[in-house]
């Protein structure tokens, strides 16, 4: 996939190195924070370069971004109930907008220069939209592609349908310099459905899960505290109803839960908890978002949530007890993640499968915290390794490119 240099260093000046972050944001919170996670630690173990995440995501502007990263907002699209996709904001048809989100990830990519593309999860981006910056970026020469993806995709059969209709494989053979998995093999190969050619796994390294670190000094609330997230929101609905309900059910019930809702939380159902929570008289409080919940978790006796890649990471960097309640659609990959990291010992699972979602298991679930182990009692070293193989690889890329420039 070697070309000829880009532009900037073609035209013989030096500058600093540039990363660009493609993060397809359709719903969730999930994409934006590991790219910002990663877009931070990148530029802190390089202080002369700039990280840029492109993003669909609604509320990418309620974040703080360190020094020397940025974001650039694509205009958002939403998923409707048959599985289809609409404009979130603009009066444009669904073709309309990707075509302008693909137009504009083109010119930021041709303006930025960047030295290394990293896209997060779909190798053609929402609806293909990549796929003509893709072919900017490989035929200008000079920048390293690469595709990063979490732990856990999907069930392995309904992943490679998927890939295959996408043209997801074609793309990942054709494009990408190296394949990153964050996350380690021992817990889950995301791969393994995946009918990809051995000379593309050879380009596959397995991180390790992106460690989390406080953002700020702020002190969290006073302890002691369970804390309860979702993680968006969008789909917590349930687990929320569980907790309180577990709450309710057992006045003695203890500590105290503090419940951060997620900004995608329906405002009619916020409107019923917030009821519900005004009726416990101080044993449970609520927030709607919190763009430093590290803070929370840091303070937290133990972790009830949902199964998301994130929240996962935090749990582990944070060494919190935990209970995961995993949703099982639209994919199983909640379930999948927490259904083994249960059998690491790692966190306890709730299960639908089990006839697990009832108060009467949840009282259970928050009184037998205490007496879970923790994570870091489970899986030592190397679990959390993510943050800096990135920041390596990504410094070895730069390397290469430099050298080869020099030649």
């Amino acid at each position: 996939m070697d070309g000829t240099t880009g532009r900037g260093r073609a035209h013989g000046g030096k500058r600093a190195s540039r990363v660009m972050l493609y993060s397809h944001d359709t719903f969730g919170l999930g994409h934006l924070r590991r790219s910002r996670a990663l877009a931070s630690a990148i530029t802190r173990a390089d202080p002369s370069a700039s990280a840029l995440i492109l993003t669909g995501s609604p509320i990418a502007g309620r974040f703080t971004f360190p020094p020397r990263v940025d974001h650039v907002r694509l205009p958002g699209v939403t998923k409707l109930s048959d599985g289809s996709y609409a404009s979130r904001t603009i009066g444009m048809d669904i073709d309309e907008v990707t075509d302008l989100r693909a137009g504009l990830i083109r010119a930021t990519a041709e303006q930025f220069e960047p030295d290394v593309l990293i896209v997060d999860k779909e190798p053609t981006g929402f609806r293909g939209e990549l796929l003509p910056t893709l072919d900017d970026l490989v035929r200008r020469g000079g920048s390293r592609i690469i595709l990063g993806l979490r732990d856990v995709l999907d069930e392995p059969g309904i992943l490679a349908a998927e890939w295959a209709r996408k043209g997801a494989d074609r793309a990942t053979e054709t494009y990408y310099d190296e394949i990153w998995i964050y996350g380690v093999r021992s817990v889950y190969d995301p791969t393994s459905g995946l009918d990809l050619d051995p000379e593309v796994r050879a380009r596959m390294h397995w991180t390790g899960y992106l460690r989390r670190e406080l953002a700020s000094s702020a002190a969290p609330p006073e302890r002691p505290y369970i804390l309860v997230t979702p993680g968006g929101g969008g789909d917590g609905e349930a687990l929320i109803d569980l907790v309180l309900s577990a709450y309710e059910r057992d006045p003695a019930l203890s500590p105290r839960a503090i419940i951060v809702y997620g900004p995608f939380l329906s405002g009619n159902r916020r409107a019923d908890f917030e009821t519900r929570v005004g009726r416990l008289g101080g044993r449970v409080t609520a927030t709607g978002f919190d763009s430093e919940i590290e803070t929370l978790y840091s303070g937290a006796a133990g972790v009830i949530c949902m199964g998301g890649y994130n929240t996962f990471c935090e749990v582990l960097s944070f060494d919190k007890r935990a209970v995961i309640v995993p949703r099982t659609v639209p994919r199983l990959e909640q379930w999948i993640r927490a259904s083994r990291a249960e059998e690491l010992g790692l966190v306890r699972m709730l299960d639908e499968n089990r006839g697990e979602l009832a108060p009467e298991a949840m009282i259970g679930a928050i009184r037998n915290l205490p007496s879970q182990p923790l994570p870091s009692e489970a899986i030592g070293s190397g679990l959390l390794d993510g943050l800096d193989y990135v920041t390596a690889r990504v410094g070895a890329l730069l390397s290469g490119l430099a050298k080869q420039a020099a030649e």
